[in-house]
């Protein structure tokens, strides 16, 4: 079994490595090949790893490094994309052009995801295009942000083989689980929309819904994360569990005054940061893995820190952060569809891919990438009819994926003009000749972005 992993370098790849090596694990890799552009990025990564422990347990996969990427995809079974094009100094210029024009710059929600977007949709239909051609039978799991355009675009050349996979959503529902009391495995539920822009609508055990007990209980929606940040009210007025990220669209206009009066923004403090940790890690080697930690505790501590009280940035609670990652709800999708063992699981799937219903949302369309409860196997990924999506919900899902394949066919046709609609007719942006000096400015700035309308 061999796993390849673009953006090999990525501060996470340890973590993937960490649940692979596991005894615990039901799969057993063999191979984990790295593939990144930054060799001394994946220097670093691979010193970690040999602090680490990791690669000494014998249920271990080997792991090594290679700069090719038709080489590194050879025999693999699945590849992990967790691309960032333009590195953290692009996420600056998202984050920083959009507050320039007073709109939200964040990386996946509006003009800053749309700028990420632009730049990295043709880097993952190359991508792509080397996955068919070299590993075509392999599975795609798909972590690069914003992860559910990504994921849509990849899907024009590898089809139902690619999987969009975030922790927020399966996050979220476990913290209520946990909230009520309750083992995650004994209950069913209903979750539904686009990546990070959905709602976790019940949460049933022996045919009772408990989430409207979590709903009406103060102490117990002290213990949600998303209620905290959102606020209890708005969540019982809206009778539902959003996910975190729509806090940027329910406190728009106080998310944007935190992020323009704060002293970086997320992007800036990311940059500083990961520099920091892999000169660190060249400079000591031997240190690698208890810098590893120290920097990973800090990145963690301080995630979405605008979207909490300026006296509690600097720590979440450990039940906010329990629940597991990305890597341990890929791992999840690899033993199901390896081993035939049935997994529940919230993934960026077809609209049209559910064999109950024609469409699990009819007012999208069949290739609309959605989040939606699935049952994975053997014989792939299954998603599950949800009910149906009404009222202010719909109404957001289904401009903000219009917005989205605007983006998409921007990408690919080189189409200036879509991409000023989709920055125009996103929720969060309140002016046409606003969204066209936001593009204009993101062209300028970005010569990654540029390109694709001048290539």
């Amino acid at each position: 079994m061999k796993l390849v992993i673009i953006g090999g370098g990525g501060f996470r790849v340890p973590q993937v490595i960490e649940v692979l090596s596991s005894p615990e694990a039901k799969l057993r890799v063999d191979e984990v090949v790295l593939y990144d552009v930054d060799c001394a990025r994946t220097d670093a990564i691979m010193a970690v790893l040999r602090g680490s422990g990791f690669l000494d347990c014998p249920t271990s996969p080997s792991v090594s490094a290679c700069y090719d990427l038709s080489e590194a995809l050879v025999g693999a079974d699945f590849v992990f994309s967790a691309m960032r094009i333009g590195g953290t100094c692009g996420r600056i210029t998202d984050e920083r052009v959009g507050l320039g024009h007073g709109v939200l710059g964040q990386e996946t929600v509006g003009v800053g995801g749309y700028a990420y977007a632009l730049r990295t949709i043709p880097a993952a239909l190359e991508l792509a295009r080397t996955i068919k051609k070299v590993a075509p039978e392999s599975w795609t799991i798909n972590f690069t942000n914003p992860a559910g355009i990504i994921t849509q675009a990849m899907r024009k050349v590898l089809g139902h083989k690619v999987i969009g996979i975030c922790d927020t959503p399966i996050g979220l529902m476990r913290r209520a689980c946990a909230a009520l009391g309750v083992n995650q495995e004994d209950v069913q539920f209903d979750y539904v929309g686009l990546n990070h822009l959905g709602w976790l609508r019940t949460l049933v055990k022996d045919g009772e819904d408990l989430l409207p007990q979590l709903l009406a209980d103060d102490d117990l929606l002290d213990h949600m994360e998303e209620a905290r940040t959102i606020g209890g009210d708005w969540i019982r007025a809206i009778g539902k569990l959003p996910n975190e990220y729509l806090y940027y669209y329910y406190l728009n206009r106080e998310s944007l005054s935190r992020i323009k009066n704060g002293e970086q923004t997320r992007g800036e403090f990311l940059n500083s940061q990961q520099s920091g940790f892999y000169s660190d890690v060249l400079k000591n080697p031997q240190k690698a893995w208890q810098l590893w930690n120290q920097y990973h505790n800090e990145r963690e501590a301080t995630y979405m820190a605008e979207s909490r009280d300026p006296d509690k940035r600097d720590g979440r609670r450990a039940e906010d952060i329990a629940g597991g990652g990305y890597q341990e709800v890929a791992l999840g999708i690899m033993e199901a569809l390896t081993l035939d063992s049935p997994a529940r699981m919230i993934l960026n799937v077809g609209n049209g891919d559910c064999a109950e219903t024609p469409l699990l949302i009819p007012e999208l369309n069949a290739q609309a990438v959605v989040e939606v409860p699935c049952w994975v196997d053997g014989s792939g990924v299954h998603p599950q009819k949800v009910a149906p999506v009404t009222g202010a919900e719909l109404g957001l899902i289904t401009s903000v994926k219009a917005c989205e394949e605007l983006v998409i066919d921007a990408a690919i046709e080189g189409d200036k003009t879509k991409a000023w609609r989709a920055f125009a007719s996103h929720p969060l942006v309140d002016s046409v000749l606003v969204a066209r000096k936001l593009l204009n400015d993101y062209c300028e700035k970005n010569p990654l972005i540029a390109k694709v309308f001048t290539s």
